[in-house]
């Protein structure tokens, strides 16, 4: 036989084995998760599914937007609270904005909270209705590729390749894909694509994804209760945690700059708006320096945007995705009418306010406590 053929011949029975071996593991994949699904708040269950319940569009996508780089923990409370007050897409459309920002304030990531407002006017504007393809999805504000062939997949069980962080750790184990993770994706894509049920492809997702969050974890994963070590390669190398393969991480470069926490006689916090566009765009801030991504901002008293009784309170760090911020906290007592541009936000209010996290830390260095306080306003959300 001619080299090129053998080869040929290679190449053809390995994408058959891995086709026979991926039909199998997802039925094997599906009894699992019938019998050791998560329960969660957005999830319709198998034994729901058998009986004709069938997923809310509106829940999956508002599950699937909180849960971009966000965890399922953390997510949860955030959730059950959206729901409680907006149940439905025409609610949410009808919300004020910043009422929005405000519920969503301590679980990150703000542009996620305007590309949801945004989609959420579009959709009812549409008729309430949510596209069933990743195509018209992805048309959408805050889709893209993960998030539109989750949505598909869960909602409307429809075939879609759903690859999120648990995923790409299945697959780069059960296939021992020695390509760093950044430049393996398309190939975890391709499996994943291969192994995706005719029938059942949203609870296949969802297996999937519990499979590595439950199972198949970063560390010391539970490979004798897996349901796929049989097919496993790096279950047979003994070396499951070895994968994926990751280049080593950059350091995150740390930027400084100062926050002025400035309070009434009545307990009131002076608060300004972010600039909609941007890092934290939209939400509510004590004044601070200007600092960026990429530039440093002073860090003294003599930086105040207006005159004080400056004194330091501390320093808080928070870190962001491609950085980390330092801040150095000063506090002081003002009196009178809010500068231009900023507003008196009252003792109890202060913990309904839309703050990220970063500017909580930044006011309990000052006044410590004072963003724990339940208000009208958040009594039913979630604190940090």
């Amino acid at each position: 036989m001619a080299p090129a053929d053998q080869t040929r011949k290679a190449h053809t029975s390995k994408a058959q084995t891995s086709k026979a071996i991926s039909n199998d593991t997802a039925l094997r994949l599906l009894a699992w998760y019938d019998s050791h699904h998560r329960d969660l708040p957005w999830r319709v269950t198998p034994r729901e599914h058998a009986r004709g319940v069938r997923p809310d569009p509106y829940r999956i996508w508002l599950s699937e937007v909180m849960l971009q780089q966000t965890t399922v923990e953390a997510v949860k409370s955030y959730f059950l609270a959206f729901i409680e007050k907006w149940p439905d897409v025409e609610a949410l459309a009808a919300a004020p904005t910043e009422g929005v920002m405000k519920a969503w304030a301590g679980l990150g990531y703000y542009s996620r909270a305007r590309n949801l407002k945004a989609c959420a006017d579009l959709v009812a504007a549409r008729g309430g209705r949510f596209p069933d393809t990743e195509t018209g999805l992805r048309e959408l504000p805050g889709i893209g590729a993960y998030t539109s062939a989750a949505i598909t997949a869960i909602a409307f069980d429809r075939h879609a390749a759903v690859v999120d962080g648990n995923v790409e750790r299945v697959i780069s184990r059960l296939f021992s894909i020695t390509t760093p993770l950044s430049e393996a994706k398309a190939e975890i894509r391709v499996h994943v694509e291969r192994m995706v049920p005719a029938t059942r492809p949203g609870d296949f997702a969802q297996a999937m994804m519990d499979l590595g969050a439950t199972i198949c974890t970063p560390r010391r994963p539970r490979c004798m209760l897996c349901p796929l070590r049989e097919d496993c390669s790096a279950v047979v190398s003994g070396d499951p945690e070895n994968f994926p393969v990751r280049p080593p991480k950059a350091e995150k470069p740390l930027r400084r700059g100062a926050a002025f926490v400035s309070m009434g006689d009545d307990g009131a916090i002076l608060l300004r708006r972010r600039p909609e566009k941007g890092l934290l765009g939209g939400m509510t801030e004590v004044p601070t320096t200007a600092w960026t991504a990429r530039v440093d901002g002073a860090t003294t008293e003599a930086a105040a945007p207006f005159p004080g009784d400056w004194r330091r309170a501390g320093t808080v760090a928070h870190v962001f995705t491609h950085f980390t911020l330092e801040l150095e906290v000063f506090r002081a007592h003002i009196e009178g009418d809010a500068p231009a541009g900023h507003f008196w936000s009252p003792a109890h209010e202060i913990s309904g306010e839309a703050l990220p996290t970063v500017m909580k830390k930044a006011i309990e260095a000052a006044i410590p406590g004072a963003t724990k306080k339940p208000s009208p306003l958040s009594a039913k959300r979630p604190h940090d």
